[in-house]
């Protein structure tokens, strides 16, 4: 297998030997959707910024407000958006008034140390699951595919991803794509490299599906 890019952590070319050892389907994805490209998200705050704008929507629609949000004056720092009312975050840069409470809420946990950014590098996968889960509208995904980008931790799985799920049951020809709890058990066996896993499943997935190569991370 290989790589796409210069940019990849020490440790990436390893896993993907690992990978190729330990699965031939996964092994088999570079040859058919081509090497796999590196992608990465801001870390810190304005990754997880990113992260809420792409909840629930489409990768199309995402990109389209973290553009409009992230050009305005301040939206990138906690104390920033903050000083921001609604109509800055929804009504130019496109937020819903739920969403736009969920940034207020991610920003504020920052400012009074509730959530300790600086700390997380330092935490386990699931200690840092855990904290940045506790903070309102993030949860388990998003804050797992802040880590898995944002952080390049080697060993996180997303398994509410439904494009994960649905690109295994591709690759695999299983009748139906697994359900979270089956994913997890799945995921096992490429283990301690399950992120680079995740990476070659939504690899595949936007080839088989023709879609322009937009992950759960794109910043564009």
């Amino acid at each position: 297998m290989s790589l796409d890019s210069t940019n990849h952590p020490a440790w990436a070319a390893a896993g993907l030997a690992a990978l190729a050892r330990a699965d031939p389907v996964l092994h088999a994805v570079p040859l058919a959707a081509g090497p796999l490209p590196w992608r990465r998200r801001a870390p810190g705050f304005p990754g997880l910024l990113r992260a809420i704008c792409g909840q629930q929507i489409s990768n199309t629609a995402a990109q389209a407000i973290w553009n409009r949000l992230r050009a305005l004056p301040g939206a990138l720092d906690p104390a920033g958006l903050l000083a921001l009312d609604d109509a800055a975050l929804c009504g130019i840069g496109g937020l819903s008034r739920p969403k736009a409470a969920h940034a207020r809420a991610l920003a504020a946990a920052i400012l009074e140390g509730k959530l300790r950014l600086g700390a997380i590098p330092s935490m386990t996968d699931a200690e840092a699951v855990a904290h940045l889960s506790e903070i309102r509208g993030l949860g388990r995904w998003t804050a797992q595919v802040h880590l898995l980008f944002a952080e390049d931790r080697p060993d996180i799985f997303p398994e509410g991803d439904l494009a994960l799920a649905a690109s295994l049951a591709n690759l695999r020809a299983l009748p139906a794509r697994p359900a979270p709890r089956a994913l997890t058990a799945l995921a096992e066996d490429w283990a301690p490299y399950r992120s680079l896993a995740a990476r070659l499943l939504w690899h595949h997935w936007r080839h088989v599906t023709g879609r322009p190569g937009k992950d759960p991370e794109d910043d564009g």
